[in-house]
């Protein structure tokens, strides 16, 4: 299948690994331009430095002035961000009830605000080209909130209530906006997760990924590059006619039709 993504130019933000970072590998290999963004500089440039035509930019995305220095920087490197990927990392694990103002305010910022400003500073050159990928990083919480991940839960419904009324609002502009769901996938994140889990309850982290993996009817957790080839086929030019949908890569995990 030919992507159309020769000569695109994408931007990730939090892709210093996991699945952000095996998205732009991904889109790359499909011959996008790429711009790697994380607050580990090193890292995003060493990585950046492996691909066809790529950059690497340190950039903390919880700083408020962030999206607008980011999407210069891509701008300056490539020209017009054609495909927007909207990736960063999550905030600490906790239960809904004993959660305060200050760290609600925060998620929100992470998850929700900081997202939409990026989009609000690329999404009117997409719709002047009449061609644009706007596509968020979700979770399997955004359908079925998961226990603990109280934050989580509230800053990803957000951005997926953001996702999909925006959606509606460019279509006709040849603008598509989605979102990819992740279950369990193997990354630091979920290492960390099961890290904190264990220590919750007790229990070792190979039984806490035991349990987790019982509840997958692929019998495992998925791997980045799985997920970042879902992203990379919502960014194609075949996919144009796909738009305000929530894609699962869970491996079956959630029942939900």
């Amino acid at each position: 299948m030919d992507t159309g993504l020769q000569g695109k130019h994408v931007l990730v933000p939090g892709a210093s690994a996991g699945i952000g970072l095996a998205v732009a590998q991904a889109v790359a290999r499909e011959g996008a331009d790429v711009v790697l963004a994380a607050r580990r500089g090193d890292v995003v440039r060493e990585e950046a430095a492996r691909l066809p035509s790529a950059i690497g930019v340190e950039i903390d995305m919880t700083d408020d002035g962030a999206p607008a220095e980011l999407v210069a920087a891509a701008e300056e490197a490539f020209g017009p961000v054609d495909v927007l990927v909207l990736n960063g990392g999550g905030p600490p694990p906790g239960p809904a009830a004993d959660l305060d103002d200050a760290q609600v305010m925060a998620a929100v910022h992470q998850l929700l605000v900081q997202h939409q400003r990026l989009v609000s500073l690329v999404l009117p050159g997409m719709r002047e080209r009449a061609w644009g990928r706007v596509i968020g990083m979700g979770s399997s919480g955004v359908q079925s909130p998961i226990a603990n991940l109280a934050l989580s839960n509230i800053g990803r419904a957000g951005l997926a209530g953001y996702l999909k009324t925006l959606a509606g609002e460019v279509a006709a502009d040849g603008v598509t906006v989605n979102m990819v769901l992740p279950g369990r996938i193997g990354t630091d994140r979920v290492d960390a997760l099961d890290a904190a889990t264990a220590k919750r309850t007790g229990r070792s982290v190979e039984e806490v990924r035991a349990a987790s993996m019982a509840g997958i009817p692929a019998g495992r957790y998925g791997r980045p590059e799985e997920f970042a080839a879902a992203v990379t086929f919502l960014a194609s030019e075949p996919a144009s006619f796909i738009t305000g949908e929530q894609l699962r890569c869970d491996g079956g995990m959630s029942r939900s039709y």
